[in-house]
């Protein structure tokens, strides 16, 4: 006896539609009448839609099943399409690389965004809203800071980092409020051991109700 395994069987361009759909269109690309394979092909459609019901939340859905149809059938299928068949270069091209910023960053507990959005305050002309964005910073890098080392920090320690990471360009003016570490990072509220041995308790009384504790 021989066992047909999906890992011997052809491989699906798609298996989101599954091993049924895949020999359906195998099939239409052996009908030799036109007409017949236009209307299978149409049929195939309306059972790829109903099986992949999320596409329908996509604009357009209909394109999409017809360029998935294409797909599966590995652009092999001559029928009469209401779209244009997809070039088949664009489902296998590369992406192209993703630039990423390099050289160190100062402290990586603030990490990069904040000298970001330090140096383009720090341009700023002198002001509330520059105060405003300041304080912003200082108290998002005291909320990492606390975050990332799990400890408690001076403001005058998150001073000191502003100004090494602005370069002295900003400055903590008396309109600049820093937060205390409570009002930053909530402290973790601990399980009272009241409640367990309450707990506790009611469970055993409940146990006794329904006899499951002899006495």
């Amino acid at each position: 006896m021989t066992y047909d395994y999906n890992t011997q069987r052809k491989r699906m361009a798609l298996p989101e539609y599954g091993r049924n759909v895949q020999k359906m269109v195998d099939h239409i690309k052996t009908i030799s009448d036109r007409t017949e394979r236009n209307r299978a092909a149409k049929t195939i459609i309306h059972i790829m839609g109903n099986l992949n019901p999320k596409i329908r939340d996509v604009g357009d859905f209909k394109h999409k099943l017809w360029d998935h149809l294409s797909l599966i059938a590995n652009f092999e299928l001559d029928i009469d399409s209401p779209y244009p068949v997809p070039e088949q270069s664009k489902f296998f091209e590369k992406p192209k690389p993703v630039e990423y910023k390099t050289g160190a960053i100062r402290f990586l507990h603030y990490g990069r965004i904040i000298q970001m959005m330090i140096d383009e305050v720090a341009e700023k002309e002198e002001g509330e809203e520059k105060e405003y964005l300041t304080s912003l910073i200082v108290n998002h890098m005291k909320k990492s800071y606390i975050t990332w080392n799990r400890s408690q920090v001076a403001d005058e320690v998150i001073i000191g980092d502003l100004k090494q990471l602005s370069r002295g360009r900003l400055k903590i003016t008396p309109g600049v409020r820093i937060l205390e570490a409570r009002e930053l990072v909530p402290p973790v509220k601990k399980k009272s051991s009241m409640g367990k041995s309450h707990n506790k308790q009611s469970n055993k009384q409940f146990s006794k109700k329904k006899g499951y504790i002899k006495h």
